[in-house]
Formats: C-alpha cells, structure tokens, sequence
C-alpha cells in the first residue's frame, strides 16, 4: 500500500510502498521504499538496512542527547504538542510517511510519538524496520503494537 497519501498529492516525494509480513500479531519482515528517493529499507530475521544509490548496508538505533523527535507533516495535534513540551530537551524534525520510523532505524532521529489512530498498513513494515534496527515500538500503555487479526484495521497511538 501506499502511505503518505498528502504527500503524494503535495508532490513533495514523502510517500512510501509498505510491504509487511506479520506473524502471530508481530511484523517479522518489513520493505519500506520511497521511490521519488530511491531509497529502500528493509528487515528480515532482526537486522534492518538502508539502500540508496545501489549500496546497501545495515543500519541501528542510535542514542543522542538531546533526543530528535520525528514527527508527522500532516498529523500534529494539541496531543502531541502537550507531549513535546513534557519531554524536556530535544529537537523535532517532519517528514511524511513511514519515512519517520526509518529515521529511527538508521539513528538519524530517536522517538517517533504518535497519538492518533492509524492504519495497520500504514505502521507494520516501518515497525518490522525499526524494531530489526533495535528500537521499541509501543502503544501508550507500554504494551508492543499488536498485528492479530481483528475487525478494525487502526492501530492506537504508539511511541
């Protein structure tokens, strides 16, 4: 699927392909490729990597004070706005799409917030992404964002 679906529109070349596999509610395997960049991550059996320009290489979380927080082109909301004057220190960068998980994965930012609902096709291949690379993906509770089936495709908001 498509996601970035404003950027897509806006013609700014934040949008990406998501492909995820998920098994028993948790994405294993995960390709996010933003074509208008022509850059592609992905993630298999816990390592996750970068390609661009034919060169691929493996990537990781990385730990920086103070933090980078990625957040949504579209999607700022009051929520999130409480949240980052709470946070203390940091910096905060936009970008659409599930381009925000990969800069996680590849230690360019270190917290992605998000506090609306979003769609399973939307999160599950970043997710696979950025958890291979070492990060932790979680709703507000703490609990790991859960993949099983059910009869709504949203996820909650995750951090």
């Amino acid at each position: 699927p498509l996601d970035g679906t404003k950027e897509f529109i806006k013609r700014n070349g934040e949008f990406t392909v998501n492909i995820a596999l998920i098994d028993h509610g948790k994405p294993i395997l995960g390709v996010v490729y933003a074509p208008v960049m022509n850059v592609m991550y992905s993630a298999a059996e816990g390592k996750a990597w970068k390609e661009e320009c034919g060169v691929r290489k493996q990537i990781q979380v990385r730990d920086a004070r103070p933090p980078l927080v990625v957040i949504s082109r579209s999607h700022a909301d009051a929520e999130l706005k409480e949240y980052l004057q709470q946070l203390g220190e940091h910096q905060t960068t936009s970008i659409g799409s599930s381009l925000k998980f990969c800069l996680v994965a590849e230690g360019q930012a270190q917290l992605y917030p998000r506090f609306g609902p979003t769609n399973i096709w939307d999160t599950a291949a970043g997710h696979a992404v950025a958890a291979a690379a070492g990060a932790h993906v979680h709703d507000w509770q703490g609990k790991p964002l859960d993949y099983t089936p059910r009869e709504s495709f949203l996820n909650p908001g995750f951090r």
